[in-house]
């Protein structure tokens, strides 16, 4: 067959989307596979990463529809969001024009790579209809206290104009943009995402060996569970007359209550509400200042990582035991975020603690000793024994950590607490090119929620979008309204969601078709949840993924979903590399995957990204690698001539082949085994591969046609996951599709008449034979003397040795 892959794929892609023959079935006693690769932003142009992300789910959904299954392999677009807005003041066209007319560029792109796609349940989370759906869960959320508003200091990006949470801002910037975050003080909605904590953190139990472990190990240090001591450390009488006896004190946690005989210094976060306090109203100098503002530029995750930096605020507080002054500073490394954004600091036993004290000479007291010498030059983390303590001296310090919590609760000084690093997630955003909030604020009934039959509350398209502000805020109608409540005049709230709201749930929405009027069918999540293969990027370990977790719990205790957790197995694919770098146009390695597919082909894009790395590993661009896929794919075609036309396997007696044909049928065979064993366990697409290669490699080295015709039988059907145009044009032709199916190994193949056996005389190898699998010792002998007969001429043998399955070895004398 003459390998045209333009006219191939153009006939094939067609056929199916015709056909609808990637549409799952609505037959509910079937057993299911849900496959799914995290949807795209539609930015306008596919890149190398999308092809190896969906190859890799289109490989899987493939292979289970051959196994019987009923596969949801659905696609959509995560469209809204700030780049869109930035398109429009660039180049002076609509974010919803914008947006569509790159849906319908990807979607051609992606159609082109033969992915099979679910083409009914495809949706753009910008459709007024997901919307609908979306802001009335927001409105159950309100009305169940999950959702709620309040005022605070938010990291603020200067360039979008907009709210950023605390795992959206990265090396003090913003995740877009780059641009330095500010604070800013102002009002947000929060989703309580910490009522959920504990669950988010216990449930990651149910996922080890279907996750990647550090997935996990991410999620659960970002959850951050810790147990400790909650108290009031008391301003001494002069800090608090400084602050204008607007405090009195100030709470902290710690995890080390046996270390508070130690305690040389507080710390503040650089956000906690004294520093505020002090910065508002000019009680530091400038220079402080400057060095608590250029702290508060830095997410929590990068300050984790650097440098230990802190000013001196100039006030003291109390000891609560031993009553003497301790004085407070501000240190990067203390979190706004984790517990009260205040900490005791023992620098003789807190590695952290010991790195900030040395760098600004504050006093080290060490408490807690080994039962040899004290170590010098660092801070001593391990267990002993307690000095310097009070009544406390001379207890493990283990036994001192319960005693000590319970003479703080029961002297009144404190409390036993649980607290969790995970805060509660503001998704308020001051832009156009998103979900409205469905709020509306009356001056008599508060916040009220939009009427459930009024929804969507949709976008306005006549909107000015320069840069300046929130268009929606300066829109002259659209904010302005009637209360639900009462019938007065009010205000629309102009905020819109977080763009991680829309894909915290539109897994679940896949699993109705896109006409349902409802936004889930009950009998249908309970069908196809959770997602059985899920593959995306690890970048989203702690945002999408979490949030996704959260929804998912948080929409079952609303009565929408039956589901604990949404995905059952995840993947983390590697990125796409080119001259070591990953791609991007600013350094300029990207490759374009339609001019790839223009001049090889969508099979020959498919096979390269699945054979030249494992799929969790990154993948460093190889053309020479490319050129060798469509070569092969240009020798899997060609050979077919040899391949007779059958509606059914052929059945071989394999006793009665030539070495060279069994050699054949076990190569093949072992190549099904493979692929068997990929899906199943260790998702090494290229290992399989490769051994479909070995296979045609060994077809080659014979000429029966019955074992040609048996080879392609089971290799095409192999091979369909991975190159499928190819495949089904293979298949159609010789078997009339018959072949795509469950594959039964025949063992027989397997089965050896003969065994290789390495030869070595005085334990020097010499000569290879082969001999009967049942072949007596002393006919091996005989045989081995005959292949090695110039070495032992004239010699004496002095003992023959035979290792079954491995060698002989002759000792001779002289």
């Amino acid at each position: 067959m003459n390998y045209t892959p333009a006219s191939i794929e153009a006939k094939w892609q067609k056929t199916w989307s015709t056909t609808k023959a990637y549409e799952p079935s609505t037959d509910f006693s079937k057993p299911k596979k849900y496959v799914l690769s995290m949807f795209p932003y539609p930015s306008g142009r596919i890149h190398m990463g999308h092809v190896r992300n969906y190859t890799i789910g289109d490989a899987f959904a493939r292979y289970y529809r051959q196994q019987g299954f009923n596969v949801l392999h659905p696609i959509g677009w995560d469209s809204f969001g700030m780049p869109a807005e930035n398109a429009a003041i660039k180049h002076g066209v609509h974010p919803k024009k914008w947006t569509y007319e790159n849906i319908a560029t990807m979607r051609g792109e992606l159609a082109g790579l033969g992915l099979s796609f679910s083409e009914d349940r495809e949706f753009a989370t910008s459709n007024p209809e997901y919307t609908a759906f979306e802001q009335g869960f927001i409105i159950d959320m309100f009305n169940k206290g999950l959702l709620y508003r309040k005022q605070g200091f938010l990291n603020w990006c200067p360039h979008d104009l907009t709210v950023l949470a605390n795992e959206q801002v990265v090396d003090g910037g913003c995740w877009r943009c780059g641009t330095p975050i500010v604070q800013k003080e102002m009002y947000q909605y929060y989703l309580k995402i910490s009522d959920y904590a504990e669950e988010l953190l216990e449930s990651l139990k149910t996922l080890e060996g279907k996750w990647p472990k550090q997935v996990l190990t991410m999620q659960e240090n970002w959850i951050g569970k810790s147990y400790g001591l909650e108290f009031a450390f008391k301003l001494d009488d002069e800090s608090e007359a400084k602050l204008g006896a607007v405090y009195q004190s100030f709470d902290v946690f710690t995890t080390r209550p046996d270390t508070i005989y130690g305690v040389s210094y507080a710390a503040l976060a650089p956000e906690h509400e004294i520093v505020r306090h002090m910065l508002s109203f000019g009680l530091l100098d400038q220079a402080t200042s400057d060095a608590i503002k250029a702290m508060q530029r830095v997410s929590a995750r990068d300050r984790a990582t650097s440098p230990k930096e802190g000013v001196s605020l100039g006030i003291n507080v109390i000891h609560p035991l031993t009553g003497e002054k301790v004085p407070v500073w501000v240190a990067n490394f203390v979190l706004t975020d984790y517990g009260s954004g205040a900490v005791m600091a023992v620098p003789a036993h807190d590695d952290r603690d010991y790195e900030f004290a040395t760098k600004y000479n504050l006093p080290i007291k060490a408490v807690i000793f080994p039962e040899g010498e004290l170590p010098s030059g660092c801070a001593y983390t391990e267990t002993g024994t307690l000095r310097e303590s009070a009544q406390f001296s001379g207890l493990d310090n283990v036994t001192a950590k319960a005693s000590i919590m319970d003479y703080f609760e029961a002297e009144k000084l404190g409390k036993k607490v649980i607290n969790f690093r995970l805060k509660d997630w503001g998704i308020s955003r001051q832009r156009y090119w998103g979900a409205p909030i469905p709020f509306i604020h009356c001056e008599s009934c508060g916040i009220v929620p939009e009427d459930k039959g009024n929804l969507p509350v949709a976008l306005p398209e006549d909107v000015v979008i320069n840069g300046e502000g929130n268009p929606l805020e300066h829109h002259p109608t659209w904010k302005h309204c009637t209360c639900p409540k009462c019938g007065k005049p009010a205000l629309r709230e102009t905020d819109t969601m977080d763009t991680f709201i829309q894909s915290s749930w539109y897994f679940l929405r896949y699993t109705v078709k896109n006409d349902f009027k409802e936004a889930f069918d009950k009998q249908a999540l309970d069908y196809w949840m959770g997602v059985d293969h899920y593959i995306g990027g690890i970048e989203h370990a702690i945002l999408h993924l979490l949030y996704a977790r959260f929804f998912t719990k948080m929409l079952r205790d609303l009565g929408y979903v039956s589901s604990d957790e949404p995905f059952e197995h995840l993947l983390t694919q590697g990125m796409v590399l080119k001259d070591g770098a990953k791609m991007s146009k600013s350094k300029g390695n990207t490759v374009d995957p339609g001019a790839l597919v223009e001049k090889y082909g969508a099979d020959t894009a498919r096979l390269f990204i699945l054979f030249a790395a494992p799929p969790t590993q990154e993948l460093e661009w190889n053309d020479s690698a490319v050129e060798g896929a469509y070569r092969f794919l240009k020798r899997f075609a060609d050979r077919s001539q040899y391949v007779n036309i059958t509606d059914k396997i052929p059945l071989i007696d394999h006793s009665t082949l030539s070495k060279e044909e069994k050699g054949a049928r076990k190569k093949v065979y072992e190549a099904l085994k493979r692929a068997q064993e990929v899906y199943g366990e260790r998702h090494t697409f290229n290992t399989m591969i490769a051994g479909v290669m070995e296979a045609m490699n060994a077809l080659n080295e014979q000429t029966n046609r019955d074992v040609w015709t048996e080879g392609y039988w089971i290799l095409t059907s192999v091979m369909e996951p991975i190159v499928p145009h190819l495949c089904w044009e293979l298949s159609t032709e010789f078997f009339g599709g018959k072949n795509f199916g469950i594959q039964v190994v025949r063992e027989e193949v397997f089965e050896v008449d003969s065994v290789a056996l390495g030869v070595s005389i005085n334990g020097k190898n010499r000569a290879t034979i082969e001999v009967g699998v049942n072949e007596s010792q002393e006919a091996i002998i005989e045989i081995a003397k005959a292949a090695v007969e110039k070495w032992i001429e004239e010699k004496e043998i002095l003992k023959a040795i035979v290792i079954p399955g491995k060698l002989v070895n002759l000792v001779i004398k002289g």
